[in-house]
């Protein structure tokens, strides 16, 4: 019917598909109108599992810039992308994840909390810090998916999509010279107009725990090489 909507054809469950591209499905149906429900299917949902211990391997030691890095076999990788709740989903869909937490970063203030920072008096940016083994992914790839998420705001300053001020900078922070040297060229690949920062590694301050994993508990999926969109409001 070009475009239009038949609302006769309308029943309970039918999937519909949004201007945006998202899916929903019509939950309610009346004689004035219709209701839809745009959540992810998981929304909402638990699941119980058994699972077992196989083993214990230590994790990183060291989270801020070390020249040399750590020892270990899983090694740690810091970005700035705007809001953290989309960049942490897209790093766990990704094979050789096997970690990841949101925060704060780049700032002075000691343990800032949410409001603090979102005030832009802090001097701290909204990051994900990342644990990979570099045996799956290397962390030149692990620049290029921020880099590729970033998208044309790579050359907007203190701004990612509509998310504007010092809190939404973006940024690689290097935990090593191996990292300084491969953030340094991958960044600078895209010319003197992008304004990325790179710069080492400071204190991280976890966020508080309800950012942690946002779009996972609101019903997105984490599973490895996911594609599905991610929407960053949950």
């Amino acid at each position: 019917m070009d475009g239009q909507l038949d609302v006769n054809l309308l029943k309970i469950g039918t999937e519909l598909v949004l201007a945006n591209g998202l899916k929903c499905a019509v939950t309610e149906i009346t004689e004035d109108n219709f209701t839809i429900d745009a959540n992810p299917p998981l929304a909402g949902a638990s699941y119980s599992a058994k699972v077992s211990l196989k083993a214990v391997e230590d994790g990183p030691s060291e989270f801020e810039y070390s020249p040399k890095g750590t020892e270990g076999k899983y090694k740690v990788a810091t970005f700035a992308l705007g809001c953290f709740w989309g960049g942490e989903l897209d790093y766990m869909r990704q094979e050789g994840i096997v970690g990841t937490k949101v925060g704060y970063t780049q700032g002075e203030a000691e343990n800032p909390e949410y409001r603090q920072v979102c005030s832009g008096t802090t001097g701290h940016t909204e990051a994900i810090m990342v644990t990979y083994d570099p045996e799956i992914v290397s962390y030149e790839k692990l620049v290029h998916i921020a880099m590729d998420r970033l998208g044309e705001n790579k050359y907007l300053l203190n701004q990612v999509g509509n998310d504007r001020g010092t809190q939404y900078r973006h940024g690689v922070y290097y935990h090593d010279d191996e990292q300084k040297a491969t953030a340094e060229k991958t960044v600078g690949d895209f010319g003197e107009d992008c304004v990325t920062e790179v710069k080492p590694a400071s204190k991280f301050w976890d966020a508080e725990e309800h950012h942690q994993q946002y779009l996972l508990k609101g019903g997105q999926s984490a599973r490895k090489g996911e594609d599905e969109t991610i929407r960053c409001y949950g």
